[in-house]
């Protein structure tokens, strides 16, 4: 396991051994396997426990430390958007592997809780991702009124705009 600088030990590989999830927050478990399998990639993710605030900081920056040599790769495209729905809720997320980690969303869910998970908490994931791959993220709730499928769309999106990011580019 790494160290973050959190203290919170934290391992994350994109490799073909399977997608393995553990961040001590189920709902955040099931989200980032669902953006995994929209990704197309497996995901290997721990993060020792702590406050879910720490968990959540942590499994961002991992993820995005990850995910950061590949998308900034001169031989992938480095950009990429998705926009997919989870029940009645429609998210769009693109984004840039810019070098200039930024989060620009009009989702403001904070007084909501799924699983026992803050809304704040997903957007400083967010942020900590973005931060970590050095990504510009731009995340935009189309439509949706349960905050869980507001979630999940949100999340299915991201890997989609992932899995356009990593395609390698076209030589003409």
């Amino acid at each position: 396991m790494e160290e973050t600088r959190d203290g919170l030990g934290v391992r994350a590989a994109l490799d073909g051994s399977g997608t393995n999830v553990a961040t001590g927050l189920p709902i955040l478990d099931y989200l980032l396997e669902l953006l995994a399998r929209h990704a197309g990639f497996s995901l290997q993710l721990e993060v020792a426990p702590g406050g879910a605030d720490a968990e959540v900081a942590a499994a961002g920056r991992a993820l995005g430390s990850a995910l950061r040599e590949q998308l900034h790769d001169a031989g992938v495209r480095g950009h990429g958007s998705g926009a997919v729905p989870a029940d009645e809720a429609l998210a769009h997320v693109a984004l840039e592997a810019s070098g200039r980690p930024r989060v620009v969303s009009n989702v403001d869910l904070t007084p909501a809780h799924v699983g026992g998970l803050h809304f704040d908490l997903v957007s400083r994931f967010l942020r900590e991702l973005a931060e970590g791959g050095g990504l510009t993220l731009h995340v935009r709730l189309i439509g949706g009124d349960d905050a869980q499928h507001v979630l999940e769309a949100i999340f299915k999106s991201l890997g989609v705009a992932l899995a356009q990011a990593r395609r390698p580019t076209t030589k003409e």
